[in-house]
């Protein structure tokens, strides 16, 4: 109790002093002038548009597995409250990034950004029920979606993205380090990384838009593949919950993967010995 109370003491003077030291982050215009403009059928920008869609579908399963018979086997309800809220922001930026993507400008970019907050911040939650504590995961997620949103307020307000920055970007360097550092309470923990690893490259396609436009030959832009690659991060979060069981002997992956290393340097060790006999075989000269 004493432990946890500290930490969130150092997180929020650690937030307080963050604000203190650093610049204001201005929303930059040139981010609104995408590489790929095209637009096809009366869609303006068409693929950054139609790139969305999978967010909508993928959110859409994901919402109807959680209740389809409990087909993901959620034991705890607050693991069901916190994947809906992660699985209703999918579907909503979806629908939030096409309607930005038609008319990109700040006011559009808010219903953007909306609900990849309540994303980042229901796994949040999630993580926390799974790896911490149920309760205080449980209590958590409507105070951190909250966050969330506040973050958003703020950057439209007072023309600054720092919030929102500690909002995207803590959670994709907590929630591997978590996965990696904490005991599991289910199985198959590698999906969290390989969602983790996915949403990285999509950032770097981001911020290689109009380099990998130029480099396909203006067929594809990087900010179209970002869509496309982030969408991989609740496809792996599916397949995740539905082939993951309890897991009975809870140990993080750092040590799941001490133990495998010590195995594989133990048997690298092993040295086969084998015999050899010869005999004499006499030779024949033939007449």
């Amino acid at each position: 109790m004493r432990k946890r109370t500290v930490a969130w003491i150092v997180a929020i003077v650690s937030f307080v002093v963050l604000m203190f030291v650093t610049p204001r982050i201005p929303q930059s215009q040139e981010y609104h002038d995408f590489a790929d403009q095209r637009e096809y059928l009366g869609i303006p920008n068409t693929l950054n548009v139609i790139s969305n869609f999978p967010f909508l579908v993928i959110g859409f399963v994901g919402l109807v597995l959680c209740y389809w018979g409990n087909y993901f086997k959620l034991c705890l309800q607050g693991e069901l409250w916190g994947w809906t809220c992660f699985f209703v922001g999918v579907a909503a930026v979806g629908i939030g990034s096409s309607y930005y993507h038609l008319q990109p400008n700040d006011s559009t970019l808010v219903w953007d950004r909306l609900p990849m907050t309540i994303a980042f911040t229901s796994l949040v939650a999630v993580f926390i029920i799974e790896r911490i504590d149920e309760q205080r995961g449980t209590v958590s997620i409507i105070p951190l979606i909250f966050i969330g949103a506040i973050s958003i307020v703020y950057w439209r307000f007072f023309d600054d993205l720092r919030p929102y920055a500690v909002v995207q970007f803590v959670p994709c360097i907590a929630l591997p380090l978590m996965a990696i550092l904490l005991p599991a309470m289910y199985t198959h923990s590698t999906y969290w990384l390989w969602a983790a690893a996915f949403y990285l490259i999509a950032k770097v396609e981001e911020a290689a838009d109009k380099p990998i436009y130029k480099w396909t030959h203006h067929v594809v832009s990087g900010h179209t593949l970002k869509h496309l690659c982030a969408a991989m991060v609740p496809v792996f979060l599916i397949l995740m919950l539905a082939k993951r069981t309890i897991e009975t002997d809870r140990t993080s992956l750092l040590q799941t993967w001490k133990v495998s290393w010590t195995k594989r340097k133990e048997n690298g060790r092993k040295e086969e010995h084998y015999e050899y006999s010869y005999t004499s075989v006499p030779i024949v000269e033939s007449q």
